[in-house]
């Protein structure tokens, strides 16, 4: 699919001057930038969609983890003595 972007003179330029030096083309360098925006957008609306469930899971049951369990739990990570997933509780 074929798309057009209109930009202006000054960010043109800041595009070609990066793309020499990166001995790229501009429209490689756009296209990276492009993709690169989109997938941190979606991750971030992924992050956004799972918190927000999160949240109404803990309204409707109560069941959460306390910092202290979830640290208690990640310092054990990579050890000898690595603990399980503590258990949610009200």
């Amino acid at each position: 699919m074929a798309t057009s972007l209109k930009i202006d003179d000054a960010l043109k330029e800041r595009v070609q001057q990066l793309a020499n030096e990166r001995k790229r083309s501009a429209h490689g360098l756009m296209l990276e930038a492009i993709e690169q925006y989109v997938e941190r957008e979606e991750a971030r609306e992924s992050f956004t969609r799972e918190a927000l469930a999160s949240w109404t899971a803990y309204k409707e049951t109560g069941r959460h983890l306390t910092l202290d369990e979830v640290n208690d739990w990640l310092e054990t990570w990579g050890s000898a003595d690595e603990k399980p997933v503590p258990e949610c509780h009200e």
